[in-house]
């Protein structure tokens, strides 16, 4: 490791990795400088570029840290403080590789594909935090090789709720001849990844996830919701279908949250789930867990499960049931087939003389 005062180079993968301004505080309350987060990241790298390797991704960028009162830039809202980058910065050195992506809208991209821990340490010098690869391989950006389970508190709910549910996902899982490998989201939710055949497109493949979380929702249906609108979730665990839409993504497997204490989403086995706390895997903690037990999402790569009883149970829905199409993003161009996009709550209301 080169250094200077103002800089310091680290050797990642036989790349020269300039990281600036090493002392910055990214986490001031913890003690955490950008070298720190760059280092985390190698010290990591074995896991995070198994989520990562080769996935179209979109970068979490927190170039001054996290302090209080930062904030996210957004669609309506572009002051922030930190901002999402989809778009290969312009320069990136020529080992950084890309994939060519479409978004829903029909624009097109050139989003970083990492394929080394160099890429993720370079990322990291950019202020990236969190990473957010799309469930693809470069070599296909059109079929989806994973499903992503995302179980998300609602008020009044919080990570507890969520892991009272993660088993009985398994256990549908298991009915379909499925296996999933749960992480904590960083935050107060759980994400259950399942690897699939890459042979279905996204809208085939987020029907297959809504039927999932129907039949779910149908067993327990004071713990899961599957209702779009906020308004109608209540305090339950929503199953968000829509992180299976096209360009929806979710934090990585060792990916930093924006929090104060600095928290890591941190891949489990099935029966830690029940003893652990999103504050238990930071930044400072999970480098050790990792050199103790490894990448618990591993076995991720040794199978390729098949949906198609999922897209059954989609028809059978769909026939015996009524249960179609479910709305989308706003930002999403009208989607066939799908349901107005209001919630309840602001919907005209048709005259009783014309109904």
């Amino acid at each position: 490791m080169a250094s200077s005062k103002d800089a310091v180079v680290l050797d990642v993968d036989g790349h020269e990795v300039r990281v600036s301004s090493p002392e910055k505080p990214y986490f001031g309350d913890k003690g955490i400088r950008k070298i720190d987060v760059v280092e985390y990241f190698v010290a990591v790298g074995e896991g995070i570029l198994f989520a990562l390797r080769d996935r179209p991704t979109t970068l979490e960028r927190w170039p001054g840290g996290v302090f209080e009162g930062a904030r996210l830039s957004t669609r309506m809202d572009n002051t922030g403080d930190a901002f999402y980058q989809k778009r290969v910065p312009k320069n990136a050195p020529e080992w950084v590789p890309t994939a060519h992506i479409t978004f829903p809208s029909g624009r097109t991209a050139d989003e970083i594909a990492p394929d080394s821990v160099a890429v993720v340490a370079w990322c990291a010098n950019l202020g990236t935090l969190t990473f957010h690869p799309w469930p693809v391989s470069k070599g296909d950006v059109e079929s989806p090789d994973q499903i992503r389970i995302d179980l998300d508190p609602q008020p009044g709910t919080d990570f507890s709720d969520a892991v009272w549910v993660a088993p009985h996902v398994r256990e549908l899982l298991h009915e379909f001849g499925m296996e999933g490998w749960p992480k904590t989201s960083g935050g107060r939710g759980v994400h259950v990844y399942v690897p699939i055949q890459p042979r279905w497109t996204f809208p085939e493949v987020r029907r297959a996830v809504i039927a999932f979380g129907r039949e779910l929702e149908r067993r327990i249906p004071d713990r899961v919701t599957m209702n779009w609108w906020k308004e109608e979730r209540g305090e339950k665990i929503f199953i968000d279908y829509n992180q299976m839409a096209r360009d929806r993504t979710i934090a990585s497997a060792y990916s930093i949250r924006a929090k104060p204490h600095a928290p890591v989403s941190a891949p489990l086995d099935w029966d830690e789930l029940p003893d652990v706390t999103p504050f238990d895997f930071d930044v400072l903690t999970m480098p050790a867990r990792f050199r103790e037990v490894g990448d618990k999402h591993a076995g991720l790569a040794d199978h390729a499960f098949d949906i198609t009883p999922l897209v059954e149970l989609a028809d059978k829905q769909e026939r015996d049931l009524g249960l179609g199409e479910m709305p989308y993003p706003p930002d999403y161009p009208k989607m066939p087939g799908e349901p107005m996009r209001v919630q309840p709550s602001r919907a005209k209301k048709v005259p009783a003389a014309e109904a």
